[in-house]
């Protein structure tokens, strides 16, 4: 009897180590817990300019070129390049030990695929394509790019940091028409997307590439070394601030990308808790109107809606922390090299006399202004009710509906009549890095039914961005800028709401956050 129990008590001990050994196991792996800024829903970073499938891409791929936190562009992908003397030819080789996920080699006929399908999405590949005589893969690691005519900017263009990135994908998924969302998330990237464990609306799982080979050179923005200490990143979708919050104190995340901004004064307090500002530069708030539906088809009327506008209750109403908001009317972010003060009309200050005289004249007939709000991404809730505050001062009629940022993203690609599922305006935000000349803004991308979200068409805007990418001198391509920006006001592309920092609130025990264009997960260590 005795040993009868002896063997039992053996026998429930090894049953009971076989139970308790996966928890022991993902208790020894370092797993890092992030709460994005936004729901992932979207999982094509180049079919989007949402900043969440951005963020995505540069977990599961690499790019060709960086950007360094100074504005440098440096290989990354690539090994060596040169350039013929007439500017013509460009020629790149791939590094070694370049993989996909799925165990294929990264090669040339890969790239080129990819750098096509992102040329047809983004403004600046867009402006980048119309130079290009042809794509050739002279073999698995080399390919060339002829042009028509010199295109002075073709690191800047490959190694554009922010929406959208030139992120290299499988030729056969890079197939897909850039209007189509790709099915298939396959990267080269330092880390794996597991669609298991994807569930939108609660949780994206990623898990740590152990073939990717990072650079020698240490993290810089978008540029160096990606090495991955944890093996395992989880973003939590927590739509409630005060939830996040809580979740952030009690160590059930590690970082929250952008907390509201009512929330930095107790997060300031918290000795557990450091705020890291992974855009420097800032942001800048706009508001973007649909160019192809009343009223805002009407030129006139969108410069009466940017009369109406007035930043400092943006900044205010929706930052409002001091420090962190300053007012700027320039379209290029103030402090940036093309920076102007040369803004036509537009003044930033709220004028809704002036703006209520303008519609009259421009005939307005009470037409909705079909207004998009994202009820929960708190970093841009409050901008639509400002904005309907002071379109309605103007005398616009605002018909403002509710809904998630997901859905906003998804809408917003509509180009419906408003009546019919689409919209005349949303409210956004960018980081500097996207807006610092008129290659990378996508709002300046004018190419018509081609072109970013509102399919704004002005055969002047692509002219003039045409010409700046050949610029030689940086006084020329400052000269073009304040050119463009001056047509921008006068087409009235969108409205510039003013600049402000939105930094993450991070665990002390986490080090390592790289500052740049994007926000990335590699070099971090969990302590």
């Amino acid at each position: 009897m005795k040993r009868r129990s002896l063997v039992a008590v053996a026998a429930a001990a090894s049953l009971a180590a076989a139970l308790l050994a996966p928890i022991a196991a993902q208790a020894q792996e370092k797993v890092l817990r992030v709460v994005p800024q936004a729901n992932l829903t979207i999982l094509d970073p180049i079919w989007t300019t949402a900043f969440v499938s951005r963020n995505h891409g540069y977990m599961i791929y690499d790019t060709l070129f960086g950007t360094d936190s100074a504005g440098k562009i440096k290989p990354q992908m690539v090994d060596k390049w040169n350039v013929s003397k007439d500017n013509l030819t460009w020629t790149f080789t791939l590094r070694d030990g370049l993989e996909f996920h799925d165990g294929k080699p990264v090669t040339s006929e890969d790239v080129i695929a990819s750098l096509k399908r992102w040329a047809s999405r983004d403004s600046f590949g867009g402006v980048m394509a119309r130079s290009v005589d042809s794509y050739t893969a002279t073999d698995a690691k080399t390919f060339v790019l002829k042009l028509k005519q010199p295109f002075g900017v073709m690191l800047e263009a490959l190694g554009k940091p922010s929406s959208n990135t030139p992120f290299i994908m499988p030729a056969r998924i890079a197939a897909t028409p850039g209007a189509e969302q790709i099915k298939e998330h396959i990267g080269s990237g330092p880390y794996k997307f597991v669609p298991a464990e994807y569930k939108p609306g609660e949780k994206v799982v990623y898990v740590k590439n152990d073939k990717y080979k990072p650079r020698a050179e240490p993290p810089d923005g978008t540029t160096g070394g990606k090495v991955v200490y944890t093996d395992r990143v989880e973003w939590i979708i927590i739509r409630d601030p005060q939830t996040q919050f809580n979740a952030l104190l009690a160590g059930e995340v590690d970082i929250i990308e952008q907390p509201t901004f009512e929330q930095y004064a107790s997060l300031k307090a918290q000795k557990d808790i450091k705020l890291v500002d992974a855009q420097p530069d800032g942001l800048q708030f706009i508001m973007r109107f649909n160019h192809m539906h009343p009223p805002f088809d009407n030129v006139k009327i969108r410069q009466a809606a940017m009369v109406a506008m007035g930043q400092e209750a943006f900044l205010k109403t929706q930052v409002g922390a001091p420090g962190m908001y300053k007012f700027c009317k320039s379209m290029f972010p103030c402090g940036t090299p093309f920076a102007s003060e040369n803004t036509a009309y537009f003044t930033g200050s709220a004028n809704p006399q002036k703006a209520q005289q303008m519609l009259k004249e421009a005939g307005y007939n009470g037409t909705p202004v079909l207004l998009m709000r994202p009820t929960d991404l708190a970093s841009i809730a409050k901008l639509p009710l400002v904005a309907k505050q002071q379109l309605e001062a103007a005398g616009f009629k605002v018909d403002m509906q509710q809904m998630d940022w997901a859905t906003l993203v998804s809408r917003r690609a509509k180009k419906d009549a408003p009546a019919n599922g689409g919209w005349n305006a949303f409210l956004t935000a960018w980081t500097a890095g996207d807006i610092l000349n008129p290659l990378t803004m996508a709002m300046m991308n004018a190419a018509g039914d081609k072109g970013w979200f509102g399919w704004q068409d002005d055969k002047q805007i692509e002219e003039l961005k045409a010409k700046f990418a050949m610029a030689t001198t940086d006084a020329e391509k400052k000269k073009l800028a304040e050119q463009l920006q001056v047509r921008a006001f006068e087409t009235a592309t969108h409205a510039p709401l003013g600049q402000y920092n939105n930094p993450a609130a991070v665990r002390t025990n986490i080090t390592g956050l790289v500052p740049g264009g994007a926000q990335v997960y590699y070099n971090i260590k969990k302590n």
